[in-house]
């Protein structure tokens, strides 16, 4: 099993990205809530702690707090920001209200050498209040600031380090050399978190779990439930069927792309069944983000459950559930999380399904479920495709869901979508400064604002399509892509003159966050 460092997540906007950085160096990391168990947080393949930064005070009411485990485990530990401020309180040190408050860049003074930080002055990201007035005993101070004495601290005997900044954020100096200096020569973790290793581990959890039973995998027509057939097909071979069910919310061409990509390797074991006229009956009045998608998420499995009434016993279910919708249905923090969205196939499952779930994507950041996919060999056009969500166009059909406001929304996704690809746009490309360019995902959305306007000389009161296209790596934060103004307006033209119902197109300017990318 691959080495493994765990994150305890103090509430932090960062703490995301904390993961992101160490799973970019190759080495697997688990995002955990502070108040974890010791079996969650300390395994046998534990091999150091994070504690991430958080918005409160550590003298607040109800203040989240280091638990004795793991100020009694020998490994080690980093605190970050409220990780620092908790280490060195919970030590015997002292932490109190800051004069002078620090946010943005900074710069800080490390004088002497140490194992994790640059020798030097540096520009660090700094945010917080509060700062650590009076170190631990065994503590010594291995940075500065003009009004922050102790911006590091460290405990060589105890291998215990915390740092008053953030090093996660690229805006640090030496964010990376930082990061893997804990890593690499603190913790002595090894970089074994690659594609290679992830399939082999997948493939061997798989068959662990399933024995000899049978496993149903469900291809919704996305990237991750095509990965996660091919990573079950190669577990346990002929004994996985994959059903595609036709909800009549997929984009243009779905279900026919779904059948000519898995129809040569999965012959009969591919069962697709139209069940479009069953989830619009079930939809109809429904305008609900949350019910909507807990509505899709029951008719999900129980037209699973109709579909192999006659293909034999199933004990197993496979979706491609990936970490951001583990994260953003579950929450990981302070408090009792503060769910972002269902995701139909994390929250909204029925209580009583039939089914035990295989979900072998489920750690795995979208950029890490692409490199598997390109090592299993599936086509590069496969993995590449743009995301789509599991309830599919319902919820990019904001307000009723109706076979004829989704027609809308598919008709005039497609002319985007097909424009985007004739200018190579519908992908992103990397500049040698890490700049963003294409889109990681676009796409078209349907809402129930109608305005007024003129159509040959005719009034028109019709509704309004959104376009909506960022740039991403992970998908767990997003900007908005900066399209050129001329396909803009292309795209708007073909619109308004081909969709019928639509009179009006806009342009989604905002990032994730504060948006989701989604817009339900």
């Amino acid at each position: 099993m691959s080495d493994r460092i765990v994150i305890l997540d103090f509430g932090s906007q960062f703490t995301q990205l904390i993961g992101r950085r160490i799973r970019d160096i190759h080495v697997y990391c688990e995002l955990l809530p502070w108040n974890a168990s010791e079996n969650e947080a300390i395994t046998p393949e534990t091999k150091g702690i994070i504690l991430s930064g958080g918005p409160q005070s550590i003298y607040a009411q109800d203040a989240p707090y280091i638990q004795d485990y793991i100020l009694n485990s020998p490994l080690p530990i980093l605190g970050i920001c409220y990780g620092m401020q908790a280490l060195a309180h919970q030590s015997g040190g002292e932490v109190e209200h800051s004069d002078i408050h620090e946010y943005g860049l900074t710069r800080v003074t490390v004088p002497e050498p140490n194992p994790l930080l640059h020798l030097g002055n540096q520009k660090v990201w700094m945010s917080h209040g509060d700062m650590v007035s009076k170190l631990p005993e065994g503590y010594v101070g291995i940075a500065q600031t003009p009004s922050t004495p102790y911006a590091a601290m460290a405990n060589y005997d105890l291998n215990r380090f915390g740092l008053q900044f953030h090093p996660e954020v690229h805006q640090s100096q030496y964010s990376s050399e930082m990061i893997e200096n804990f890593i690499f020569k603190i913790v002595g973790a090894q970089p074994s978190w690659t594609s290679k290793n992830i399939i082999e581990e997948s493939v061997e959890h798989i068959r662990e779990q399933v024995g000899s039973g049978r496993v149903l995998s469900a291809l919704s027509g996305g990237v991750d439930s095509a990965i996660t057939t091919a990573l079950v097909q190669r577990a346990v071979g002929d004994r996985v069927t994959a059903v595609f069910i036709d909800t009549g919310l997929m984009r243009q061409g779905e279900a026919e792309q779904i059948e000519a990509a898995f129809r040569p390797t999965l012959g009969e074991r591919l069962v697709i069944v139209d069940a479009s006229e069953r989830y619009f009956a079930k939809l109809q009045g429904v305008i609900d983000p949350e019910e909507k998608r807990k509505l899709i998420g029951e008719i999900f499995i129980r037209e699973f459950e109709r579909a192999v009434q006659h293909a034999g016993d199933f004990e197993f279910l496979a979706q491609g559930t990936i970490y951001p919708d583990v994260i953003e249905s579950k929450g990981i923090g302070v408090t009792e999380a503060h769910r972002i969205k269902t995701h139909h196939n994390v929250a909204g499952l029925p209580d009583d399904m039939q089914f035990k779930l295989v979900e072998p994507l489920r750690l795995l950041f979208k950029d890490e479920v692409r490199a598997v996919g390109l090592e299993l060999g599936l086509p590069h056009e496969l993995v590449w495709r743009q995301p789509f969500p599991g309830p599919g166009l319902a919820v990019r059909c904001l307000g009723e869901v109706t076979p004829a406001r989704v027609a809308t929304v598919r008709h005039a996704d497609a002319i985007l979508r097909e424009e985007l690809e004739k200018a190579d746009l519908l992908h992103i490309t990397v500049d040698a400064d890490g700049t963003l360019h294409g889109s990681s995902q676009a796409f078209a959305t349907l809402i129930p604002v109608k305005s007024v306007g003129v159509m040959g000389d005719h009034r028109t009161y019709a509704e309004t399509i959104v376009i909506r296209a960022v740039t991403s790596v992970d998908f767990m934060t997003a900007d908005w892509a900066r399209l050129p103004h001329d396909l803009l307006a292309l795209v708007s033209s073909r619109i308004v003159n081909e969709v019928v119902g639509v009179n009006r197109v806009v342009y989604d300017i905002s990032s994730k966050p504060p948006a989701t990318i989604e817009w339900e």
